[in-house]
Formats: structure tokens, sequence, C-alpha cells
């Protein structure tokens, strides 16, 4: 390998505050080689601009076949993302070929997506609401009994718990706030419905490849209801969520077959959350 490059958004974090988190990008020069030498593969330059907490990069393993490696720093959003892409088995996403939990660092080996386009950049919105829909409903299902996927609630919970705790601005309806932290706390709860879900599929991270046309990457897997899996992709598609809301989450509700109330609510608990209250105050129920 040539001197250690660090991609832009990774970079781009880096001059944050988080000791942790610096620290770990401050190793990767010693932590890549070491890695490449131990898994016994060639790897190319980062792609750029590649993600904000992992390292990513082409590859070839020892037989020659394509391969990505990506090194990432280890923190609670990125747990389980190997386990989650072995039990869908490349239905939908890409292959992990090998793992593992190094320190602060998840190595994965997995399959190259070629020619790599994400979909966001690919196709209009419209479009694209048929393509995460698609693919969430090949990627809902229920995980082996021993799996060790954590439940919906436990992340909502965390950010009721950082809503509550972050200042309001001035003109925000409080009531409208409160509604909405009530939400991220009950809705996990009020369903019988439990499969495993991606939680951050948006246009960036889902890749056009040879095997199939569309592959998903980087799932954030947690186990709980499908009406919530559509929200991130809603709320990466800013134009249109400013423009009709209630009618992008009505779209997706029906793409995915599932109810469009809870949808709806679902997406006015995270307008809440990520401090979008004139959006919010269109949802609120």
């Amino acid at each position: 390998m040539t001197r250690l490059r660090i991609p832009a958004h990774l970079a781009e974090l880096a001059r944050n505050d988080n000791p942790a988190f610096l620290d770990w990008v401050s190793r990767l020069p010693d932590t890549i080689p070491e890695l490449v030498d131990r898994l016994g593969v060639r790897v190319g330059e980062p792609y750029e601009p590649g993600g904000y907490c992992s390292w990513v990069a082409p590859a070839r393993n020892a037989a020659g076949e394509e391969v990505v490696l990506k090194v990432g720093w280890r923190h609670p959003e990125s747990e389980h993302e190997a386990d989650a892409l072995r039990v869908w088995n490349g239905d939908g996403a890409v292959r992990v070929f090998a793992s593992a939990t190094l320190g602060d660092s998840d190595v994965l080996l997995l399959e190259r997506c070629a020619p790599g386009t994400t979909l966001r950049s690919a196709l209009p919105g419209a479009e694209q609401d048929v393509v995460v829909a698609g693919l969430l409903r090949r990627l809902w299902r229920t995980p082996p009994a021993d799996h060790p996927f954590r439940p919906l609630w436990q992340m909502c919970d965390q950010w009721a718990a950082e809503a509550e705790s972050a200042e309001i601005p001035d003109g925000v309806d409080r009531g409208l706030v409160r509604e909405g932290i009530a939400l991220l706390r009950s809705l996990p709860l009020a369903t019988d419905d439990s499969v495993l879900l991606c939680t951050d599929l948006h246009g960036a991270n889902i890749l056009a490849a040879r095997r199939e046309p569309w592959l998903v990457i980087d799932p954030k897997p947690y186990l709980g209801d499908p009406a919530y899996d559509a929200v991130q992709h809603m709320l990466n598609r800013e134009d249109r969520l400013a423009a009709d809301p209630a009618g992008l989450a009505r779209r997706m509700a029906d793409l995915l077959d599932v109810d469009a109330k809870r949808v709806v609510l679902w997406l006015f608990a995270r307008c809440v959350q990520q401090g979008l209250h004139e959006i919010a105050a269109r949802l609120a129920p």
C-alpha cells in the first residue's frame, strides 16, 4: 500500500471533539496495513467521499476475487451489521465473506458492487421509492431464535431522552415536541409486528451491482415495526419531504403495504427528534 489516505467524510467527522473517534482515525495508518497483511488482501484507494465512521476500499482476496474491505469505528450504531447481512445472505443486500471485531474496529470483507452507482444519483425520487420499498419488503423477515439484534424501542428511547434534554427553539410548539417524544416511546411497543429492520436505508446506501440491479449496504439492524423502516429514506429526500410530507408517507406505505397512519406517525416523531419542527407541525396527529 502507498501512504494511507483518509477519505473526505471520515476526515470531516474527525474534526469533531470525540476523543475516542479521533484516536481511532489517528491509528488507521497503522491499523489498515496490519489488517491487509492478516487478511491476505490487496487494497486499492479508498472510496470517496466514503463513510463518516468507516474506511472502505476496493480489494482483492488471495484468489484474486473482487471484494471490499470495510474497517469501521466500533460504536453502538454499527453493531450487528455482519449478523444482518448473514441473515439476508445476499437476498437484496451485499454478501459478507468474513468479519471480525478487533479492539475498537469492526472489520468486514464484503461483496463488491459494480458499477457501484448510488440509487440516489441514478434515479429520480419517485423511482427511488419503488426500489427502496421493493428491497425493504425482501429484507423484512424473522431472524433465528438466537439472533443478537436489539429491539427498536431501545434506539427510540435513547432518542426520546436526548430530545427531552435538548433546548427547544423559540417559537416551537412545546406540546408538539412532547407529543413527538411520547410517540418515540410508545410506537415501538404498539404493534405485534416485529421483523428484522434495516433502519438506515436510503438512496446513498443502495448501490448498482452486477448480481442484482440494486443491493443494500451499511444496514443498522434492529428488530421491530416494519412501518418504521421507510422513515430514513423520506428524511433523506429533503425536497419532497418539505413539499408534501404526509403524501410522501402515504406513498411509501402503499408501496410497502403497511399501515399509512403508522408511517405518518413515525415520520412525525422522527421529524421532532431531528428538529424539523415545521415539517412535524404539518404531520402532527
